[in-house]
Formats: structure tokens, C-alpha cells, sequence
């Protein structure tokens, strides 16, 4: 039987901690920056984790 190919694009947006929670970055950090406040810009910046609804789908995206 052949490999399991880890699915590229889940693997450049997905981190597995020591804990083997999944991390994730935020969304609206991208562009039109300059309407957001300083203190939502540092609050999108800091990592999340992935929802527990959705961790299992994201563990068969990266083969673990």
C-alpha cells in the first residue's frame, strides 16, 4: 500500500503542538490595515487553535 500524501495547502496553515492540538492563524490580518485598530491588528496576530469540531478533519489533512 502506498504513502499517505500530506495535503499541501493544510500543511503550510496548520502547526501541531507538543499537546497534538492544532494551531492556527487568524483571519483579517491581510490587507485594509490602516481602518483596524492597534489593538485588533495585535489581537489577530497571535495564534488560535483549531476548533475541536474540526480537529479531526484537519489530522486527516496532515496525516497524523
Amino acid at each position: 500500500m502506498p504513502k499517505m500524501k500530506t495535503n499541501s495547502s493544510a500543511k503550510k496553515r496548520f502547526k501541531v503542538t507538543g499537546t497534538g492540538k492544532i494551531k492556527r492563524k487568524k483571519a483579517f490580518k491581510n490587507h485594509i490595515l490602516t481602518k483596524k485598530k492597534k489593538s485588533r491588528k495585535a489581537r489577530l496576530s497571535r495564534p488560535a487553535m483549531v476548533n475541536d469540531a474540526n480537529e479531526g478533519l484537519i489530522k486527516r489533512l496532515l496525516t497524523i
